[in-house]
């Protein structure tokens, strides 16, 4: 009788475990890198990234069905290239210890807070963006001086062989990798931190699984993010910014426009100006070298759905642009659309679109609007189109919450880049995301007069006088 040895693959809870203790070991035998060794990874990254430029929008291309090459460099490749030479040249200011101040008893000494890196990050990231949103994480991470675990969206395979060839030639796995498999176990992995960024179902999911060892998270979610358009303001500027922010990469951008509040009188106005915007900016209708398609089948069934589930409860569907019906000529591509006459007892109403799909809804005044906005949960972008003064622009500003303001926040590198409530918690670009991937240390220097000795037992009346003086 023969007998067959069969080796058991390991699972990939075992897998990732055994990268995260790897990088944990190094980290503790190297310590923290210094300035000069994060500067030399971060100016070895930012060539690698652009010397593929080429092949990047060559595999997003192809993980989409179509995305436009000039999209994704600008989106995608000039963003990480960007926030990379920002922190290029704030490093060593993030890096400084900072003084803090010192109470009178304890003068003699001083105090500060040192960063200190965290350890290892752990990093998920979606497939809209699938280079900005991987790479900016862990770019930041590696300026915090942390080692890093990156597990991408399994919809973008093209996209990720780039990444894990480009990662395996600048750095070690022990340094920074990038994985594949079970996004719950590689969510259930005793982390240092771990950044997320997608939905809000699964970001719960990710936030629960870190919970049983204590890790902190960085979620980037989503929502449904508002337009609101000031009465007399449906100017093509105005409307030209929309269509841009909207149809990014055919609307499948999280801080994309989700619905717009248009004055009620000016409805009619706004969708010829927006079906004659979106005619320019793709004159060859949803079959444009520049207009995206949808990431794949599922995605595009479940974008069908949400306007048929509104047309069935009475919505009016309008089809803007031109030649709409070519869409069909390209695989899973939606053309430009708008929905009139949405309401609550529609899906459309209360799930995120992340498509070329655009509900208007009619206001009042500008407290209606507000007041619509604020019922729904906190968004991840607002978007507010007006020249009625800075107070009116302030009123909406203070009397909303959301995660960031305009669409192109996000490529501000010196502003901090997340949600609030539904939409997300923490921060990261610019230094707040340093700081997210960092420990602040504080550090108590104790000079070798001290007056707190003099609070030491045992107690007596000079003890009663300096707690008088101190609690005067």
């Amino acid at each position: 009788m023969t007998s067959t040895d069969v080796t058991r693959q390991p699972t990939d809870a075992e897998r990732f475990n055994h990268i995260l203790q790897a990088q944990r070991t190094a980290y503790l035998r190297d310590g923290a890198p210094s300035l000069a060794a994060r500067r030399s990874d971060l100016t070895r990254f930012k060539a690698a990234l652009i010397t593929r430029r080429g092949a990047i929008e060559e595999a997003i291309n192809a993980d989409f069905g179509h995305r436009s090459r000039h999209e994704t460099a600008l989106m995608e490749i000039v963003g990480v290239v960007q926030g990379i030479d920002y922190l290029q040249r704030n490093l060593r200011r993030f890096m400084r210890p900072t003084r803090r101040h010192i109470d009178l008893p304890l003068r003699f000494g001083s105090n500060r807070i040192e960063y200190q890196p965290l350890g290892v990050v752990g990093v998920i990231s979606p497939w809209n963006y699938p280079v900005n949103l991987s790479l900016m994480p862990v770019v930041t991470a590696i300026a915090a001086g942390n080692r890093v675990m990156l597990k991408p969206s399994k919809l973008t395979p093209a996209t990720n062989a780039v990444l894990a060839s480009m990662l395996s030639e600048l750095f070690p796995p022990e340094q920074v990798t990038i994985v594949s498999g079970d996004g719950s176990a590689f969510s259930s992995l005793p982390f240092d931190h771990l950044v997320f960024t997608g939905s809000t179902e699964v970001g719960r999911a990710v936030m629960k699984a870190a919970s049983d060892n204590l890790v902190p998270v960085t979620l980037e979610l989503g929502g449904k993010s508002p337009t609101i358009v000031a009465k007399g303001h449906v100017r093509d500027q105005a409307v030209s910014d929309i269509v841009f922010g909207k149809l990014l990469s055919g609307g499948q951008t999280c801080i994309a426009t989700d619905y717009a509040l248009v004055h009620e009188s000016e409805i009619d106005a706004f969708i010829a100006s927006y079906d004659r915007l979106v005619k320019a900016a793709y004159p060859d209708g949803p079959t444009s070298d520049d207009y995206t398609s949808i990431i794949d089948d599922k995605q595009y069934k479940i974008l069908t759905d949400l306007v048929d589930d509104a047309r069935a409860h009475g919505a009016r569907i309008i089809e803007v642009g031109h030649r709409p019906g070519d869409a069909a000529r390209r695989p899973h591509t939606l053309a430009p659309t708008v929905v009139l006459g949405v309401t609550d007892d529609m899906r459309i109403a209360h799930e995120e679109i992340f498509g070329p799909t655009l509900p208007i809804f009619g206001y009042r005044d500008i407290d209606d609007a507000i007041n619509y906005v604020n019922a729904r949960p906190r968004p991840l972008a607002l978007y507010y189109f007006g020249d009625d003064g800075p107070d009116r622009r302030k009123e909406v500003l203070n009397r909303t919450t959301s995660g960031n303001v305009t669409i192109m926040h996000v490529v501000q590198d010196d502003l901090p880049y997340g949600g609030v409530g539904a939409s997300g918690m923490g921060k990261y670009h610019g230094i707040e995301g340093f700081r997210t991937l960092s420990h602040p240390k504080g550090i108590y220097v104790q000079a070798r007069w001290n007056a707190t000795r003099l609070l030491y037992a045992p107690f007596g009346k000079r003890t009663e006088a300096l707690l008088n003086f101190s609690l005067r």
